[in-house]
Parts: C-alpha cells; sequence; structure tokens
C-alpha cells in the first residue's frame, strides 16, 4: 500500500489543459485567445481545479497549431501580446489558481530566427544548433527513420547540400540538445518565464530531445501492419529515450527548483521502467511528473485498468508521485471512446486515483464524437495519414459556453465546427442541470478538496468480480472505498475485511440506499469504519 507524503501545491492539486485557439474568442476572429481565457476564469475558479495548463501561446507559423515555435520569448499575435499574457497572469493568481505553459524543447519552427541563420550557410555559428548531415552513399536520407507524420525524418536542404532532421513535420526541425549554446539559450528561454512568473512547463515530447550521437539505423518493428501509423514501422530505439537526456531533464529540473515551489510535467510515452526514469533520483531529480498516458491508451475494462494501474503503481520510485489523464489535445474525446453513461465513471476514476489528474476542457461537458466535413478538417498529421483515422482535430473543437450564436464561442464561424449537439450539450445548460455531468465534476473535485484521503491519501486496489474495479484510499482517520462498475450488469461489491459502510459520499446514479451492490455504469465512493 502506497503511503502519503508530505505535499506541494502539485501532488494534492488538479490540472485544467485549455486549448488557447478553442476555449474564448475575445474578438470576433473566430480563434480563441488570451484575453478569451482570461474572461472565462470564473469559471474554471468554480470548477475547484488548482492550475491552468496552456498549450502554446508563441508566435507560430502555425503548421502544427503552435507546436511549430518562431519565438520562445513572444506570443502569437492572434492570441494577444506580453501584455495580455501578463494580464491573465495575475488574473489566475488572483483567483488562487497557477498557471503552466506548453513549452516545446525538441523542435522550433522552420521560420525560427535561429534556423534561417542555421540553413544559411554550413559555417554559421548556428549550424550546429539543428541537426545536419551529409546524404547517405545513394544520396538518400542519412538514416531510416520516419517521422512520427509519416515519410523520412530528413529533408534534403539544396542551398547547403545537407539534410536536416524533423521528428514531426518538415517545417518542425530538430534541435540539437548536444549543442552547449544551444541548451543555454533553451535554458534561458525557461529563465524568461518563471521570471515573468510562470509556476512550471509541461515540457513537450520530453523524450525525444537527444538522438543518439551515431544517428544509427533504428530496427525494423517485427509486429508493424500496414493498418498501423508509418512511424510505427521501426522502433524508436535511437532517435528518442538517449541516456543524455536525462541530465538535460535533471538541468530543467534544477532551475525550475531555484525558483521555489515551481512544477515541471514532462510528456513521455514509453513503458514503465523506462518512463520511472524520468522522475531521476532524490539526489539528482527531474520532472516532477512524467505524464502518465495509460488510461487513454488501454482498453476500457476493469481487468485490463486493474493491471495498468496496479504496474503503474509499483513501477515508481518512492519519490515519484504519480498522475493520470483521460483525454487531451491529441486524443479522441473520452465521452467518444467510451459513451457518456462510462465517461461518468471514468471521472470517478481520474479524480480519486492516487496522483495528480489532467483534465482536459471540455471533456467536464461530455462533448462526444464531433462531425467534421473533410473540407474543414485542419490538423496536419490528419492531412497526411487521412486514411488511419487519428486526427486531432475531433479534441480540438470550440469550447460551447450556451446556446447563443457560435455557442457564445465567438461572434463569427470558429476556426473548426462546434460539437453536434452544442445547443444542449453547452456550459449553460449543465450549470442549470443538478444532473448534469458538470455538476458531477464539480462535486467530485469538490470532494478531492474536502477529503484529504482522495488527494493524497495511501492506495491499495481490493478484491472485486467481474467488470469492477474498486480501491481503498486512506488517510488519517478516515477509510474509502470507490467501487467502479465498467460494465453493463449489477455487480456487488466486496468490503475489506472488518469494515463497513458509514455513507455514501458520491454516486455516478442518483442516491440510493447502499445494499452491496453497484449498478451498470454505477461508480461510488463509500466512507467506511471499522465494525464495533
Amino acid at each position: 500500500m502506497a503511503q502519503a507524503r508530505d505535499t506541494p501545491w502539485w501532488e494534492r492539486g488538479v490540472v485544467y489543459q485549455i486549448y488557447p485557439r478553442s476555449f474564448q474568442d475575445s474578438n470576433g476572429d473566430g480563434i480563441g485567445d488570451l484575453a478569451g481565457i482570461a474572461a472565462r476564469l470564473d469559471y474554471v475558479a468554480a470548477l475547484g481545479v488548482d492550475a491552468i495548463w496552456l498549450s502554446p501561446i508563441f508566435p507560430s507559423p502555425m503548421a502544427d497549431f503552435g507546436y511549430d515555435v518562431a519565438d520562445y520569448c513572444g506570443v502569437e499575435p492572434i492570441f494577444g501580446d506580453l501584455a495580455a499574457f501578463d494580464a491573465l497572469l495575475e488574473a489566475v493568481h488572483a483567483r488562487g489558481l497557477k498557471l503552466l505553459l506548453d513549452f516545446v524543447p525538441n523542435h522550433s519552427s522552420d521560420q525560427h530566427a535561429w534556423f534561417k541563420e542555421s540553413r544559411s550557410s554550413r559555417d554559421n555559428p548556428k549550424r550546429d544548433w539543428y541537426i545536419w548531415r551529409d546524404p547517405a552513399p545513394d544520396g538518400g536520407p542519412p538514416n531510416n527513420w520516419v517521422s512520427d507524420f509519416g515519410g523520412s525524418s530528413w529533408e534534403w536542404d539544396e542551398a547547403t547540400g545537407q539534410y536536416y532532421l524533423h521528428a514531426f513535420l518538415k517545417e518542425q526541425p530538430d534541435l540539437n540538445w548536444r549543442n552547449p549554446a544551444l541548451r543555454a539559450a533553451m535554458m534561458d528561454v525557461m529563465r524568461f518565464w518563471f521570471d515573468r512568473g510562470v509556476d512550471g512547463f509541461r515540457i513537450d515530447v520530453l523524450w525525444h530531445i537527444v538522438k543518439h550521437a551515431d544517428l544509427l539505423d533504428n530496427p525494423v518493428n517485427p509486429a508493424w501492419t500496414p493498418e498501423v501509423r508509418e512511424r510505427d514501422k521501426l522502433l524508436q530505439h535511437h532517435s528518442t529515450d538517449q541516456p543524455e537526456a536525462h541530465a538535460f531533464s535533471a538541468e530543467m529540473r534544477a532551475l525550475a527548483d531555484s525558483y521555489g515551489e515551481r512544477v515541471l510535467i514532462g510528456e513521455i510515452f514509453l513503458p514503465n521502467d523506462r518512463h520511472a526514469r524520468w522522475y531521476g533520483t532524490p539526489e539528482r531529480p527531474q520532472v516532477h511528473l512524467p505524464f502518465n498516458f495509460q488510461l487513454v491508451e488501454n482498453e476500457w475494462d476493469a481487468g485490463s485498468l486493474r493491471q495498468v494501474i496496479g504496474e503503474y503503481e509499483a513501477s515508481l520510485p518512492g519519490h515519484g508521485w504519480p498522475n493520470w489523464v483521460l483525454g487531451s489535445h491529441d486524443a479522441a474525446r473520452i465521452a467518444a471512446r467510451i459513451g457518456e453513461a462510462q465517461a461518468r465513471v471514468a471521472a470517478m476514476l481520474l479524480l480519486t486515483l492516487r496522483g495528480t489528474p489532467t483534465l482536459y476542457q471540455g471533456d467536464e461537458l461530455g462533448i462526444g464524437e464531433v462531425t467534421i466535413p473533410s473540407d474543414r478538417m485542419r490538423d496536419p498529421q490528419h492531412l497526411r495519414e487521412p486514411e488511419r483515422g487519428i486526427g486531432r482535430d475531433r479534441s480540438r473543437t470550440p469550447m460551447p459556453w450556451s446556446d447563443a450564436p457560435f455557442a457564445g464561442f465567438s461572434t463569427v464561424e470558429p476556426w473548426l465546427p462546434l460539437n453536434d449537439d452544442w445547443r444542449t450539450r453547452n456550459v449553460a445548460a449543465q450549470e442549470a442541470d443538478e444532473g448534469s455531468l458538470l455538476q458531477f465534476y464539480r462535486s467530485l473535485l469538490k470532494l478531492r478538496r474536502e477529503h484529504p484521503a482522495l488527494a493524497i491519501g495511501i492506495f491499495a486496489l481490493t478484491e472485486a468480480e467481474d467488470e469492477v474495479l474498486s480501491y481503498m484510499r486512506e488517510a488519517g482517520s478516515e477509510t474509502l472505498l470507490v467501487v467502479l462498475n465498467l460494465g453493463s450488469q449489477q455487480r456487488r461489491y466486496t468490503l475489506p475485511p472488518g469494515y463497513v459502510v458509514r455513507e455514501t459520499l458520491a454516486s455516478t446514479k442518483p442516491d440510493r440506499a447502499s445494499d452491496g451492490t453497484v449498478q451498470p455504469d454505477e461508480g461510488l465512493i463509500l466512507r467506511l469504519e471499522g465494525e464495533h
């Protein structure tokens, strides 16, 4: 059973991810912006979360909607300017919230001044800030690496007669973290925003930032089939998760710690044993929270989740704090994946597991599948591999605030379509409905604040019938049992020996007497007490 520890804000807290293009438009251009976010902060505060994470807001040509950064120390004009950012940060802090930015260290835009210098000539001082190589003997790319968006990871530059590396789009050249000057410049970027008052960073594709020094070919994936993404033809043994990257992660952590209680959340897709290394050691810590996507990636059934949760908990180092996420700007909506009834169960799971939860905007409304006509799809990942059905536009549609024109998001047609049912599935409608999913999220977040057992308590999986996932949370004299029915049949739950149910703190369904059963699609939070 994992033990509770001293807890900084980011361990007790809940992070709410905002996709700025799609939260609130303040100037009538159909695109969300910083002033729009500021105008909706009371909604965010009323949810009961503790921190906001903003997807990238930096100047960008938007080839990959902000993950192609043209200036790490500015604000993209469609979102506002530095003054608007400062005003937003002040308003966030005034509400007792924290603000995290999305740091993109693996690659810049090809329009960044650094890359323009780098490609200007082979002897430019910034040439080595990016990864350039001569062609292979046959004139082709230097190795077999495949971009995450399909096709070769190498782009030919006719002017200088070399290829440059890009793990994603060709408009996103990879930075060379082996170059000390580049590393120093990126640390200065973090200082710039820490000095401005931000409370931390979510670090994009952190495990990508260093490549094997010899740029060896990646091995072929024997399990690959044509139905799977082209990226997965190869195992990324030499293009990601290199040992040197951990030293640079530790440098980032040391910098963050020098500013006090700041947090670093690293985006890392790796098996548990390699994932856990990104915590570092107590003597040389790395990121506070290596992002854990296993609730997104695994099948939605009790047996699979029990195994996933147990193995993840067992993999954590003693100084490591867990974290969980159900949705993001890259993943299909949770309600689209498992339906609205189970989305309530998923909400209870996310907010009662041990660890820091991250909630993605709109999931609290149960936004599901969104119809996006082919001529309105914008995601470059989809446009490059449309047959894969992996487009990310489905999770980036605008936030529906009311049944006013354009859902109160804008005064004009938004950049992406709204959810099909926006006239009834919107914030105003759900605020007026005590039984809505939004109100359920608010009640769960309130319970987390009121019951330390849910926020920081010890955790242990318990025995359960098929299709049921159950676990205990305990802090001080309080013992809670969470019971989740992921199936369509009524099941019984088993109380730990020596305990009886004192009261039901929460249910995904209307209140009813505790009778030892859990209904289909039902989740329960039960307060237990010892038998006398």
